[in-house]
C-alpha cells in the first residue's frame, strides 16, 4: 500500500494546479471537492471542508480548514533554485531557507495555506 497524507483545501482546481507543479500526477478519481495525486512515492488526496468523510466535522463539531504546521516533506536537490523557481510562480514562502544539521529546508505554502517542506540534505 502507498503512503497516503490528505489535506483540507478551499480551491480543488488551485491545489491540483500547485502540487503538479511540485511533480505530482493527477490520477483522479476527481468528484465535487475532491482529487489524488501521486508523486515521491506518495499518495496525495484533497478535500475541501465538507467533501466526503475527510471533510466532515469532528464529534466535538470542529470544522476541517486547511493551514496548520504538520507537512509533508520533499527532497529536493538544489533548494535555494526550487524556492527561486517556486516564488517566480508565485508560491507563497512561509518559512526561507533554515539550515541545520541534517540539511536546509524551507516550507512554502500551497493556495490554501497548508505547508510543504522542502528539504536539501546535508
Amino acid at each position: 500500500m502507498r503512503p497516503g497524507f490528505r489535506c483540507i483545501v478551499d480551491d480543488i482546481p488551485a491545489a491540483v494546479a500547485f502540487y503538479r507543479e511540485l511533480g505530482f500526477d493527477d490520477v483522479g478519481p476527481r468528484a465535487g471537492g475532491f482529487a489524488m495525486l501521486d508523486g515521491h512515492g506518495l499518495r496525495l488526496m484533497l478535500n475541501t471542508p465538507g467533501a466526503g468523510g475527510a471533510g466532515q466535522p469532528a464529534d466535538d463539531g470542529t470544522r476541517p480548514s486547511p493551514g496548520g504546521w504538520g507537512r509533508i516533506q520533499l527532497e529536493v536537490s538544489d533548494i535555494d533554485q526550487e524556492l527561486r523557481r517556486l516564488g517566480g510562480a508565485g508560491v507563497r514562502v512561509r518559512t526561507s531557507r533554515i539550515d541545520g544539521r541534517g540539511g536546509s529546508q524551507a516550507v512554502i505554502e500551497d493556495p490554501a495555506g497548508n505547508p510543504v517542506e522542502l528539504f536539501t540534505p546535508a
